[in-house]
């Protein structure tokens, strides 16, 4: 008996076929976390890269048009395409804004007081972020110093993506009106 083709068995993954499923899976499963280990260099996310992939393959069979291609390319895009994802959802350590303001180089023409002037400001805004609520610090750190996304921070905290946006907002408006009130004195 001749072994099924890729598309029969993904119509089958599609349709609910348990026996198709198992086939398809043990067929693809080497090359779908050699993909996602040679990305993440790290076994045991590439075992859970390897799951997703798998679960986004069930869920998207039905969708698979074998005249836009063949089963294979298909497939490592979507193992590529979870392993990417799984490589920007790796939490980020919010930086010491000291550490990070460390890091920035000087700025061509200044001279030694407008580097005082900027150690000065770094300080201050060093200070206010102390003052803010651990969530919303942690948020602007990494949306200002990390350039996170909103959704990928809410992503790697497991919050709502609008409790994202209100941290970094709310963090970021009362950064400015606190240095506001502090240069108006």
């Amino acid at each position: 008996m001749a072994a099924a083709s890729d598309e029969a068995l993904l119509a089958g993954v599609a349709a609910g076929d348990p026996a198709a499923a198992r086939t398809f899976v043990r067929r693809y499963q080497q090359r779908v976390f050699g993909l996602a280990l040679t990305i993440l260099h790290d076994r045991q996310a590439a075992e859970d890269v390897a799951q997703e992939a798998f679960v986004r393959i069930w869920r998207h069979a039905g969708a698979f048009d074998a005249r836009r291609g063949n089963v294979p390319p298909w497939v490592l895009t979507i193992t590529r395409n979870a392993a990417l994802d799984a490589l920007r959802l790796r939490r980020a350590v919010p930086v010491d804004p000291e550490v990070a303001a460390g890091l920035a180089p000087p700025a061509a023409g200044r001279g030694p007081a407008d580097e005082v002037e900027l150690g000065f400001d770094v300080d201050r805004v060093r200070r206010l972020l102390a003052e803010l609520p651990a969530e919303q610090r942690d948020a602007v750190l990494l949306a200002a110093f990390h350039g996170r996304t909103a959704a990928e921070i809410a992503a790697s905290e497991a919050i709502p993506l609008g409790t994202a946006k209100t941290r970094i907002r709310t963090g970021l408006r009362k950064l400015r009106d606190r240095l506001a009130e502090e240069a108006a004195r």
